[in-house]
């Protein structure tokens, strides 16, 4: 068929009973823009929840931009142009902004689809056939193009504020990192600062799936620090502030106790709350806390660092550390006169791991040979056998009580002389 030929699309629109749909259509814009609005209401809560200016301005008016556009692409066949793509990109993103869900965006374009269906619809005739099909799959294709365009409007709006909020809230993280007062930052970041951070500096250790061969380890990381955060948000009651790494890193818990005020029964709670952790993301944690007030929050993370260190170094299994839990190894740990005489009294056992190991887990086990063994996976003798070697090399017998106190101490000593400094937890906080 040539041009001049060629239909007028009022002419090769679909007609139901003699008439064009979208005359029909149109000659209903009032009655279909009132019964789409009660749908709305009655089918989306958030809708009906939204300020009645807002509903009967806006919302009201993308309703009634609807129906014509759907109208015009039965008219000419056509699908919305892209300046009526950029316009229903752009009301999503105002829906986004002000918070109404992506799913609920999507459902009242679907909502008023159906309206304008059931409207035009209802005047098909036997002798209709034909054109009902056009019309349903002409619908359809408006449908799948105004949902692609609706979640990219959305997306779009959404992946900007979240950029902004990850900025601010990035910005407090550091604020409170500095020391000082957070107080500008928080209000940046529109946050509300608890009484108390619980300061958690935190080691995960391997999930089963990246100790796999065949598997790509980065991607089960991601998926274990994706779980463990989606956890600790769940096990929190405000925003909690982390940064960490698929092998551990540092957490602000907000917590309404003040520092000065927590006690057992707060440690108990964070102590289920980091095993609940643990479980939900597949590893093992070992976690120090020290309670700060925000202000004081600088101070708080060095220091988890450093019972961190120490409680790993120790030989500490999975689980909660407080200060009070290492007081021994930390305070050996630190710079004196002592310190590196101490270390050189296992200076015999360098070249020789598996004795330090052997020395260090005995120790931790509590001078259980057999719990010892099994933390090594190997068999009682062995260990025995090493440290009987290590008594020869040092002179320091593990079995022996009085020497006891001076292998945990030469132990911490050794461990802080090799990280060739007072462990700091500024450094290591991240893990």
């Amino acid at each position: 068929m040539t041009a001049s030929n060629a239909p007028e699309p009022d002419q090769a629109a679909p007609r139901f009973g003699g008439v064009p749909v979208h005359k029909r259509l149109r000659a209903a814009e009032g009655t279909l823009e009132r019964a789409v609005m009660v749908r709305l209401v009655e089918r989306l809560p958030v809708y009906g929840a939204l300020p009645p200016e807002q509903l009967g301005g806006d919302i009201a008016r993308q309703v009634v931009r609807g129906i014509r556009t759907f109208a015009e692409v039965l008219r000419t066949g056509e699908l919305p142009g892209p300046a009526e793509q950029a316009a229903i990109r752009e009301s999503s993103a105002r829906r986004a902004d002000e918070g109404v869900p992506l799913e609920a965006v999507v459902s009242a374009y679907h909502l008023g689809a159906e309206e304008c269906a059931a409207q035009v619809f209802s005047a098909a005739g036997p002798g209709d056939l034909g054109d009902v099909l056009l019309v349903q799959r002409q619908l359809l294709a408006y449908l799948r193009l105004v949902s692609c365009d609706v979640a990219a409007g959305y997306v779009q709006e959404r992946q900007m504020a979240l950029g902004d909020e990850q900025v601010a809230l990035q910005s407090l993280l550091s604020r409170l990192l500095e020391g000082g007062s957070p107080r500008a930052a928080a209000d940046r970041a529109g946050v509300r600062l608890p009484p108390c951070y619980l300061v958690l500096s935190i080691s995960v250790g391997p999930h089963p799936d990246e100790l796999l061969p065949g598997v790509n380890h980065a991607v089960a990381a991601r998926r274990k620090l994706r779980r463990l955060r989606n956890e600790l948000q769940r096990q929190t009651a405000g925003l909690p502030l982390s940064v960490l790494s698929g092998s551990g890193g540092l957490v602000l818990v907000p917590y309404e106790t003040p520092a000065a005020e927590c006690g057992p029964a707060d440690r108990e709670r964070l102590t289920r709350m980091v095993g609940q952790l643990g479980r939900m993301c597949g590893a093992e944690l070992l976690a120090a806390v020290v309670p700060a007030a925000p202000e004081d929050v600088a101070e708080a993370a060095r220091l988890a660092g450093e019972v961190r260190e120490v409680a790993q170094a120790s030989g500490r299994g999975p689980g909660l550390y407080l200060l009070e839990d290492v007081l021994l190894e930390y305070q050996l740990s630190r710079p004196s006169p002592a310190r590196r005489g101490l270390a050189a009294l296992l200076g015999p056992l360098e070249g020789r791991p598996e004795l330090l190991e052997t020395l260090r887990t005995f120790l931790a086990a509590g001078l259980d040979r057999r719990g010892a063994a099994a933390r090594l996976q190997v068999h009682p003798n062995t260990v025995d056998y090493r440290l009987r070697k290590a008594a020869e090399l040092t002179g320091l017998d593990a079995a022996r009580g009085a020497d006891v106190v001076t292998l945990h101490a030469a132990l911490a000593a050794h461990d802080a002389v090799r990280r060739g400094g007072t462990g700091g937890a500024g450094r290591a906080g991240a893990g």
